[in-house]
């Protein structure tokens, strides 16, 4: 179930719409964390890792670009724990379905 919404339930359930039919591409993957899950890492801002020498941060007001190997380890780390929390297939996608539905 969706508790925090930033935009309007009809913008929400067509991202996950699309995020559902993003799923079947063969190159992409999607790991789902569940909020029940217990978590090693807890959620932040987005982030995007570039051939290991580079990440691209997000935060609220700002965007950063770290190249320095220890800031881009600490990241990779973050990544694998997030992603060793995630369900992915089937489960996965009767999570991101059960949030659709509850948009309603």
């Amino acid at each position: 179930m969706l508790r925090y919404r930033l935009c309007s339930a009809e913008t929400m359930a067509a991202q996950l719409g699309h995020l559902l039919g993003a799923m079947d591409l063969q190159n992409v993957a999607v790991g789902v964390v569940p909020l029940a899950a217990h978590r090693a890492v807890w959620p932040m801002p987005t982030f995007t890792i570039f051939d290991n020498r580079r990440v691209h941060a997000d935060t609220l007001d700002a965007a950063s670009t770290l190249t320095q190997p220890s800031q881009v380890e600490l990241y990779a780390r973050a990544f694998e724990r997030l992603s060793q929390q995630a369900v992915r297939g089937a489960a996965s996608r009767a999570l991101i379905a059960d949030a659709v539905a509850s948009l309603a």
